[in-house]
């Protein structure tokens, strides 16, 4: 069994990635900027506390995620204390479609991965499709609208929980490079998922399709975010069971 360090351990992914490597034996150092029970404080942005983080672990699951300007330099400096600190088998996370959706955020995994690559360390790259509650969060966020608007493009959103195994999968072996993408069970337009979500939260809303101009969106729209047809969906744990979950007989 390893020593794994986790950036943002207390994330959305990071907690359950977190937990899966503990069940299977793992001594699992938890990175945060919080300081905890069963936490490793340190900032990525700053560097304090990383070298400490760092030092003596086998390998880094690097979950961590902030904003277009702090990512790429945050990422730098942790392979460079990585570098100097015995060199440990990089795991990081991406999103499928980043080389062909023209986002600032997108742009700057594109640059991690470059740098992961680029960084002599041991390293792995696994691209996964957008999670549940990313779409979750964009209908949420219309709430207060007179209706619901549903972008005409299709989504494979898949569950934290199935990503955080597929990572721990990626420890446990001596998988190299960028393996190959993972995305949910299922497509879904837009308007079908919106639809699902009115279901779970008790919703009347009327749903309106969406086309916005621009070169993002056409990417979005042409499936730029899909897992190629070249292999199966990894997912198993559908939008219906995170709804279920989120929202057990409530009511936004």
């Amino acid at each position: 069994m390893a020593t794994v360090l986790v950036t943002g351990a207390t994330g959305d992914l990071g907690t359950p990635t977190a937990a899966l490597l503990r069940e299977a034996g793992h001594e699992v150092r938890a990175l945060s900027r919080r300081t905890g029970a069963g936490l490793v404080t340190g900032d990525l942005v700053t560097g304090a506390g990383i070298p400490e983080a760092v030092r003596g672990v086998d390998t880094i699951v690097h979950l961590a995620s902030g904003n277009d300007e702090s990512d790429v330099p945050a990422t730098a400096r942790l392979l460079e204390i990585a570098r100097a600190e015995g060199s440990p088998r990089f795991v990081v996370i991406s999103i499928v479609g980043i080389e062909k959706i023209p986002l600032g955020y997108y742009r700057g995994k594109l640059a991690i991965e470059k740098l992961v690559t680029e960084s002599g360390l041991d390293h792995v790259i696994l691209r996964a499709t957008q999670f549940h509650q990313f779409v979750d969060m964009i209908f949420t966020a219309q709430r207060y609208l007179p209706v619901t608007f549903a972008p005409r493009l299709s989504v494979q959103p898949i569950a934290v929980d199935d990503v955080a195994a597929r990572l721990v999968e990626l420890v446990g072996t001596d998988a190299a490079g960028r393996v190959p993408d993972i995305g949910g069970p299922q497509v879904f337009t837009a308007r079908e998922l919106a639809q699902i979500w009115k279901r779970a939260v008790g919703s009347h809303k009327a749903v309106w399709p969406l086309r916005l101009p621009g070169a993002t969106f056409a990417a979005f729209a042409a499936g730029g975010n899909l897992v190629s047809g070249s292999g199966p969906a990894y997912g198993q744990g559908t939008f219906d069971d995170y709804l279920a979950a989120r929202y057990p007989a409530t009511t936004l």
